[in-house]
């Protein structure tokens, strides 16, 4: 398939154009015109590159790319050797951010209520922003240390958890994946009794005890690893070529 009428799909798709985001969106690193091999991952840190390369794999699709804002923008060092695998492997890169995040069928989000069973009753996030955290409603209500367990068992890893409400019982959550600890704010203006995200800072800590929202961090990594599997998994049924999620352990 056509590298361009695949990139042309995602943008349908995503529509990053409506995101003031911290990286270009799309096709970052120019490979072959023909992709038959795609393989996603989270970020594109060398291993998964040196991955890709074993698979022969013609494109990589990650959430976190190479080009960041704010970044040194000379081609040296870890940069210059990732780029340098990708060019002399005619390997296409392929990232997107916040429009991950945020899609309402395929984005990190949506599959986090997926997999919690947790019913979408909206969206939110910083004003001016697209909206891409959302909120809703639990399958039934649960202890704060019901919710701890059921996201230990379903994301595999212990989660930080600040039990902050005056709640006997969490009907109500907000969430959004990665580094979003500073939404805590929105959240609780919404009057969830949870909030649910990738990361925390020390100043949450603070903010989840005064606004009395229980704070449950499940790691960035964790958080983002299924919108990419999702995206890929779609594209290889539109267009008919392989494609294969390389799952690399990050404790964060």
């Amino acid at each position: 398939m056509q590298r361009d009428k695949i990139i042309a799909k995602l943008d349908d798709i995503l529509q990053p154009e409506q995101f003031d985001d911290y990286c270009p969106n799309g096709l970052q690193v120019e490979g072959t015109e023909n992709i038959k091999s795609l393989v996603s991952a989270v970020s594109a840190s060398q291993t998964l590159i040196n991955k890709a390369v074993e698979l022969k794999a013609d494109a990589i699709l990650v959430h976190h790319g190479l080009v960041w804002k704010g970044e040194d923008q000379r081609i040296c060092g870890i940069k210059a050797k990732r780029l340098k695998a990708l060019l002399e492997n005619n390997i296409n890169l392929i990232a997107y951010h916040l429009p991950l995040d945020a899609h309402p069928k395929f984005g990190n989000n949506a599959e986090l209520a997926r997999l919690l069973g947790i019913t979408v009753s909206g969206n939110f996030t910083d004003i001016g922003s697209v909206p891409y955290a959302f909120y809703g409603k639990l399958p039934s209500p649960m202890t704060s240390m019901e919710l701890h367990q059921k996201i230990q068992r379903t994301f595999q890893r212990e989660p930080m958890v600040i039990a902050a409400s005056t709640e006997d019982r969490i009907s109500t959550v907000a969430w959004c994946s990665g580094a979003a600890q500073n939404l805590i704010d929105q959240a609780a203006r919404l009057g969830v009794d949870a909030y649910i995200s990738g990361e925390i800072s020390e100043h949450t800590v603070h903010k989840a005890r005064e606004l009395k929202v229980d704070y449950f961090a499940i790691g960035h990594h964790a958080s983002e690893r299924y919108g990419v599997q999702a995206l890929g998994k779609h594209l290889a049924q539109k267009f008919g070529i392989r494609h294969a999620y390389i799952e690399l352990d990050n404790p964060v």
